[in-house]
């Protein structure tokens, strides 16, 4: 099948229309033309697999990564990064268009760091050697990445959008698992590291905890000497087996925060800082003056709570994530006074909570807010709210309730956190008009 791609639409798809259907097409670019291959058909609908390109777009380029288009991980790196993020704020004012009805006329202010070696965290698949004259077993043994909408595995022993420290400790552990020198019963890792890519904590998932975990720990260490603690899990015993301290520092703008094996943090070490700088920024014409209350739900292990101190007489941190909880409370122990952290569903605080802040910000997880947390927001008679959002269409969802009650979109910004895919951060500022 033959078709002309129009646009790009969130998720990494083009969009174009054949045969009275709309058609979805991966890793194309608008205006080219494409012959597809119908892997998904319903009636008006039809998602295809990319076969040739048979009129390219002059924007079109080689792909960095030789395992571009196999590994689920990048949508977009036959296109230019200076186009990427375009297309980006494109497709934000659209979704938001469509989904919220909200008619955006103001400009998507873009941040943008480095679109290479940018993420301080990564997540590996393992699957163990097998001793089998099948080549696709062979080939799907390692460590590496799920293909795109499967659990099948591409090994990798590069990959570009890693920070330094963590592309080489994939190196090193695919080396270790090709000499056999890593249980065959490990599955997963994690890795976190530091601001300035020097240290790191790594998570390791087994389908069953191997005889001698002491030495295993220490010839990771040796074979990982940057690695600070160690957390081993086994998920079908819910057992654990921690080596080190359980945490490692982050240094983020004026403040350093504990963040613990198993808690929540942004993932590009390059806009970091300048994301709590716009988040946590006091409004227009506030002149230096501290405000009374502000609320910061999800709040992690304090990423926004610890600045927003500056600014405001309390800030009450919400988080229910026991690990981030700990960290949260930790963190906001290094600032004087004024500060409280709540271990609490969110929606559940807010029913209780009988306060009017100066500030809320919102920072939940893709599936946005539970509706019982947006009706109690649309009553709380809160004067600004700042949302930070990783997934479009529920941002979209949620700001029509809040603007039908009474909020008015004051500021929208792009945070480009993930170049080479599709995912797009933003934070939108709103104020009460009524």
């Amino acid at each position: 099948m033959e078709v002309k791609i129009e646009k790009l639409i969130y998720g990494g798809e083009g969009l174009g229309h054949a045969d009275g259907a709309t058609v979805f097409v991966p890793y194309v670019l608008p205006d080219e033309v494409v012959a597809i291959d119908p892997v998904e058909r319903k009636k008006k609908f039809i998602r295809g697999k990319l076969e040739s390109i048979i009129a390219p777009s002059p924007l079109r380029i080689a792909p960095r990564c030789p395992y571009f288009g196999a590994c689920g991980g990048c949508h977009y790196q036959h296109q230019p990064y200076e186009s990427q993020v375009p297309s980006k704020a494109a497709i934000l004012a659209e979704t938001l268009r469509r989904l919220g009805h909200i008619e955006w006329e103001g400009a998507i202010e873009t941040h943008t760091a480095s679109p290479w070696g940018y993420r301080n965290r990564a997540q590996w698949k393992v699957r163990p050697p097998e001793k089998s004259d099948n080549s696709d077993e062979r080939r799907l043994s390692g460590i590496g990445y799920f293909r795109a909408g499967s659990t099948s595995l591409v090994p990798v022993d590069q990959c570009a959008i890693l920070s330094p420290l963590l592309e080489s400790t994939l190196r090193a552990l695919e080396a270790a698992l090709r000499n056999g020198t890593v249980p065959k019963s490990l599955r997963e890792l994690e890795a976190f590291a530091d601001a300035k890519d020097e240290k790191l904590i790594l998570n390791a998932s087994f389908v069953g905890f191997p005889p001698n975990i002491p030495p295993l720990a220490a010839g990771i260490r040796e074979l990982i000497p940057q690695a600070e603690s160690l957390l081993f899990h086994e998920p079908a015993r819910d057992r654990m087996e921690l080596f080190g301290p359980g945490f490692l520092r982050y240094d983020a703008g004026k403040n350093s925060y504990r963040v613990g094996h198993m808690s929540f943090f942004q993932v590009n070490r390059f806009l970091i800082d300048e994301m709590v700088r716009v988040v946590t920024a006091p409004p227009p014409g506030a002149g230096g003056k501290r405000q009374k209350l502000a609320l910061d739900l999800f709040a992690g292990v304090g990423l926004f709570t610890v600045p927003l101190a500056e600014h405001f007489d309390r800030v009450v941190a919400v988080e229910a994530n026991p690990a981030s909880v700990r960290d949260l409370e930790i963190n906001i122990g290094l600032v004087n006074g004024g500060v409280e952290a709540r271990s609490a569903d969110v929606e559940e605080f807010l029913y209780k909570f009988r306060e009017n802040p100066d500030l809320l910000v919102l920072d939940p997880p893709r599936a946005g807010l539970e509706p019982g947390s947006v009706n109690r927001l649309t009553h709380m008679r809160a004067k600004r709210i700042t949302y930070v959002s990783c997934e479009p269409s529920t941002l979209a969802r949620d700001l029509a309730v809040l603007v039908k009650a009474g909020f008015r979109v004051e500021e929208i910004h792009l945070f480009d956190l993930f170049p080479q895919t599709f995912h797009i951060e933003s934070v939108v500022k709103l104020v009460r008009d009524k």
